[in-house]
């Protein structure tokens, strides 16, 4: 957990800046940020990593998570959207106590720490969101968040469904309680769940408290053709379109998923400066469909890549989702179409604007906030590596990430978690998970 000043020496350095540069050498951190890039040298009192044989890159960025839902893995399979939500998601978020969320979110971090994800945009349940910022505060992990803002919906457990007043205040006391939080990682985010879920009072308060105090504001939309389908039968448009009029748009305004927008909508949404994140493996496995997401950065959108939850994928792996997301696209529209390079940008710096954190983390630069993964290239299955993005994006596995920084903190040291101990956490979920899915009457 080391803050000292660290030399990461003859690596090759995938950058992910405006260039996409790719260099060979070394990497500095000092005081929490990058300091020098290239052949550095090793200054007199800095800790020195031997990287020989790995590859530096920018800590990815996950931009669509549920830490709320990751104890629930396993226990809503095979199952269409609103089915999943209506008699699996939504009884399990509504039995949490502050254990079980505790014990979920702190599984979702372990795992992507050790994956080498070092930013999160996460998607809480409607209570106990002070246990997963707490969670995130002491794994390490960057985080943008908060609740979700639900105060409609068929289906919807009571317990989810607030008054609308009262959802939107007590999403703006989580705010002030952690936006200014001494570790300069916890960022509060506006999250309206989706569009089945929330009233025009809902989302339109949502957004103008977001745009007041400058936060990011996150919602699901475009997911599932039953969803389009419901919500064009129940409100008589499409959600992305009703969301703009509601003031739900713009460059700190984000959607997940969007594998249901017309190029008329990405056009749209494009011009907003609205971003999307693509959560290739969650809508493979509900049977969503295929986001066209070269389409998409053709028209100028920014796109992030997400996981989504556990249940619906059900893995936090990012090099899963960098891989799919390369594959579906060459799918859909041709070999190439999504190439690695871009690919990586979703999970690096494409998706730090997601997080509107792009001026501090995603890329390698110096005076950047030092989010850095060191991943080894030696194993078989990665060797021999001679195109190191592609590398990266294709051959990668979550077991090769060796070393990950956040803020200059070093967090994950030869493969182990530092922060948080991992076999406490597995135990405590596994005694956590059963008591969960009694309480939410789930068999």
């Amino acid at each position: 957990m080391s803050t000292a000043a660290t030399l990461l020496r003859g690596a090759t350095l995938v950058t992910c800046d405006g260039a996409d540069r790719v260099l060979r050498g070394d990497l500095l951190i000092r005081s929490g940020r990058i300091a020098a890039l290239g052949k550095v040298g090793a200054p007199a009192g800095v800790r020195v990593v031997d990287a020989t044989d790995c590859i530096v890159l920018p800590g990815l960025v996950m931009a669509h998570v549920h830490l709320c839902q990751v104890l629930a893995r396993g226990m809503a399979d095979d199952l269409p959207l609103l089915d999943w939500l209506r008699r699996r998601i939504w009884p399990l978020e509504a039995a949490h106590d502050e254990a079980s969320i505790r014990a979920s979110a702190e599984l979702g971090l372990t795992e992507m720490l050790l994956a080498g994800t070092t930013a999160i945009l996460d998607l809480g349940t409607v209570h106990h969101h002070d246990v997963v910022f707490d969670a995130c505060v002491r794994s390490g992990i960057r985080a943008v968040g908060g609740k979700t803002l639900m105060d409609a919906g068929a289906g919807v457990p009571k317990r989810l469904l607030e008054r609308t007043r009262r959802a939107l205040d007590d999403a703006e006391r989580l705010e002030r309680r952690w936006a200014s939080h001494p570790s300069g990682r916890i960022h509060h985010a506006w999250i309206p769940r989706f569009i089945l879920s929330c009233t025009e009072g809902l989302i339109r308060g949502a957004a103008e408290r977001a745009r007041a105090s400058g936060a990011v504001m996150h919602t699901h939309a475009a997911e599932h053709p039953g969803e389009r389908a419901a919500v064009r039968s129940a409100l008589g448009a499409d959600d992305v379109v009703l969301l703009r009029r509601w003031g739900f748009f713009g460059p700190r305004a984000s959607i997940a998923h969007g594998v249901q927008l017309s190029p008329a909508q990405m056009k749209r949404l494009a011009a907003d400066g609205t971003s999307v994140v693509h959560c290739p493996s969650a809508n493979l496995k509900l049977g969503s469909g295929i986001a066209r997401v070269a389409r998409m950065r053709e028209l100028g959108l920014t796109v992030g890549l997400g996981a989504d939850g556990a249940p619906c994928n059900n893995n936090l792996d990012p090099w899963l989702e960098m891989r799919h997301a390369a594959l579906v696209s060459s799918a859909v529209a041709g070999p190439g179409a999504l190439p690695a390079p871009e690919v990586l940008r979703l999970a690096t710096i494409d998706g730090a604007r997601v997080l509107g954190l792009a001026h501090e983390i995603g890329s390698l630069e110096v005076g950047k906030s030092a989010d850095v993964v060191v991943v080894s290239v030696a194993r078989p299955h990665a060797a021999p590596a001679p195109d190191p993005v592609s590398t990266l994006v294709y051959a990668t596995q979550a077991r090769d990430v060796e070393h990950v920084f956040v803020a200059g903190r070093q967090v994950v040291t030869n493969g182990a978690l530092a922060t948080l101990d991992a076999e406490r956490v597995v135990r405590t979920a596994r005694e956590q998970a059963p008591r969960l899915a009694r309480r939410a009457k789930i068999a």
